[in-house]
């Protein structure tokens, strides 16, 4: 029987093709060991479990994205892609990103990267924008799912039926939550103005610009929860035209993005009354407008009449008619 005879380096160029095409996007969890950041700023470290361990390395693109550098022992989900390495026959697995596993570990996170945002100035209550008092058009970034949109549309439909909502649907928790996140808000905020829609000169699209944002979710872990507190998505909200009420979870939780955000709503119901008057308060304010516009009215045409009659009986107005009169008594005379 003839074999064919294969030289090392083919063989591991049919391995090397076999196993990038097949794992070209995996998720693992194992604990750190060797850890080590290189000079130029690329991570290197062992990625174990209770049998195997594998080689592991973020490049330096990847590592600054980071909420938390890996430590050895720590608990963590890489998500990348499996690499062979040629020259020494070694596969490993390049990561793309890497979450510490366990509560105590991104609460650590958390506040590491809430330090940094805050001294970039990303939470300062000078850049925050007010919400407009009567918004037309509300975006909404949430689960197209579950209850947190139908609550809102439920607060909407009750308390101010006229709004135009636009929902950009988006996932809430796991691995690409917070580039749709990111996608949604850069998406509303690259939406024409209402005023240049109205245009005669342009012609009309489908959706307009919304007046204020809305991102939502329901209550969760801090691992649930944790795609608003990635550094992307306070950047995405920090450089948002649109005023963004954050919504995250329920009254006691807190994130990154209730900090950066215009306004903080407990809850997604309260951020949907937060930029919704009801009717009744409307109708108020439009009976208290009228109210003033009569008044002023009344006062000015007041103000006109005493003018006026300060004008019939001044000197001036009447001089010629007593010089009328006056030549008339010569007359008779």
């Amino acid at each position: 029987m003839s074999h064919y005879l294969y030289s090392i380096s083919e063989l591991t160029s049919l391995i090397k093709e076999e196993l990038e095409q097949r794992f070209d996007d995996v998720h693992l969890r194992g604990e750190v060991s060797n850890f080590k950041q290189h000079s130029s700023g690329h991570l290197y470290f062992t990625l174990k479990d209770g049998q195997s361990q594998m080689n592991a390395i973020i490049w330096r693109t990847a590592a600054a994205g980071l909420a938390v550098l890996p430590e050895d022992g720590m608990a963590v989900v890489v998500r990348g892609r499996v690499e062979v390495y040629a020259a020494m026959g070694k596969y490993q697995v390049i990561c793309s990103d890497l979450q510490p596993v366990g509560e105590g570990l991104l609460q650590k996170a958390f506040e590491k990267l809430f330090r940094e945002l805050e001294a970039e100035g990303l939470f300062l209550e000078s850049h925050k924008k007010a919400l407009p008092r009567l918004p037309e058009t509300i975006g909404i970034i949430t689960s197209p799912t579950g209850a947190v949109i139908e609550d809102i549309r439920s607060v909407f439909a009750r308390r101010y039926p006229s709004a135009r909502l636009i929902l950009c649907p988006v996932r809430v928790q796991g691995e690409t939550a917070k580039d749709e996140i990111v996608a949604a808000l850069n998406y509303l905020n690259r939406l024409a103005p209402s005023s240049e829609i109205k245009s005669p000169t342009k012609p009309a699209t489908k959706y307009t610009r919304p007046d204020v944002i809305i991102l939502g979710r329901g209550g969760g872990s801090i691992e649930d929860l944790w795609a608003f507190n990635e550094a992307r998505v306070a950047r995405a909200i920090y450089n948002s035209e649109i005023p963004v009420i954050s919504a995250v979870g329920h009254q006691t939780d807190f994130t990154i993005s209730d900090a950066v955000a215009d306004l903080r709503a407990g809850t997604p119901s309260m951020a949907a009354e937060l930029c919704s008057p009801s009717q009744p308060e409307i109708l108020a304010s439009l009976a208290a407008t009228v109210q003033l516009l009569a008044t002023s009215l009344s006062v000015q045409i007041q103000s006109k009449q005493n003018a006026i009659d300060g004008l019939l009986q001044s000197y001036g107005f009447n001089k010629p008619l007593r010089n009328v009169e006056t030549l008339m008594q010569r007359l008779d005379f």
